[in-house]
């Protein structure tokens, strides 16, 4: 979804270009709430995980591949405003060495990447906490599905950008029908891989996945109830 220069019009570039100036600004003040001893050294490898597993991509339809694009991934592992300052920095060393998605296009590829899915994977991730059972294995699981729901819905953010300033001459209908399309597939594979990824580090140090602290909070809570009760009786 690397969005190259010149696909949007100079107005709707430097729009998204706010957009992700304020975002990033907000998380550099808001990261500090969610950054502790275990986070810090976490995020910077989350940020490398990124940045390396987006280099892999994979066959997705005919012609087409897509690669990982990371944001509920890092939402859950190290917290939402974290997970923002981790997709920007990797989106833009991904621009200035790799080329990879235009510079004048900086400020749209973060605001679809790097801040649509954080924030539709987290919202979707927490929702899915709040309404299913409060048990550490379907972590996960949830995880997993705020991944691929953030996929398509940041495609079609890309398509109401294109709407309003798009110059390429394509129709916005077959612009829609074929940016949901493939995005729904890679969505399936960034499930699988969030699904995998946060279910391999809560097998082994569930205590670094930020998502996972309201119920691990909650088992401890409930222990030292059920102990301070049996000292009692």
């Amino acid at each position: 979804m690397h969005v190259p220069d010149g696909f949007l019009d100079a107005p709707t570039s430097v729009t998204t270009g706010v957009v992700a100036v304020a975002a990033v600004g907000v998380s550099l003040v808001k990261a500090r709430n969610e950054l502790d001893d275990k986070t810090a050294p976490m995020a910077g490898l989350v940020a490398a995980f990124i940045f390396a597993v987006q280099m892999i991509n994979f066959p997705v339809a005919s012609g087409t591949s897509g690669h990982l694009m990371g944001g509920a991934l890092a939402a859950v592992l190290v917290g939402p405003w974290t997970g923002i300052l981790c997709l920007s920095v990797v989106l833009l060393v991904q621009c200035l060495l790799f080329a990879d998605g235009g510079i004048t296009a900086l400020g749209t590829n973060i605001t679809l990447m790097g801040l649509a899915t954080v924030v539709v994977g987290w919202l979707v991730f927490k929702g899915l906490q709040l309404v299913m059972p409060k048990r550490l294995s379907l972590t996960a699981l949830q995880a997993g599905i705020g991944a691929f729901v953030s996929v398509p819905v940041a495609a079609l953010l890309f398509v109401a950008l294109y709407a309003m300033g798009g110059t390429a001459d394509i129709p916005l209908d077959t612009l829609t029908t074929a940016m949901v399309g493939v995005h729904v597939l890679i969505g399936v594979g960034e499930g699988v891989i969030t699904f995998l990824a946060v279910g391999a580090i809560l097998a082994v140090r569930p205590d670094l996945v930020y998502g996972a602290r309201p119920i691990l909070e909650r088992r401890q809570l409930e222990i030292r109830t059920s102990s301070t009760t049996g000292a009692s009786a």
